[in-house]
């Protein structure tokens, strides 16, 4: 029962890590994107992240 448990402890840590990545990055996209939708000088590349950043932040729901 050991062996087990020491292979789950070790399963949920690189998926609590992987997890972490991933928030990590997806959080990163967001930010750039915001930045984006603000920072742009063109009008069309600005609504162009908004609409982006639109469907990176959708939540549950209809869609």
């Amino acid at each position: 029962m050991s062996v087990l448990l020491t292979i789950l402890e070790s399963v949920f840590q690189e998926a609590a890590t992987l997890s972490a990545a991933t928030g990590l990055a997806y959080t990163g996209a967001v930010v750039t994107v915001a930045a984006s939708s603000v920072l742009f000088r063109n009008a069309q590349r600005r609504r162009d992240a908004r609409a982006t950043l639109a469907i990176l932040m959708r939540r549950g729901g209809k869609r």
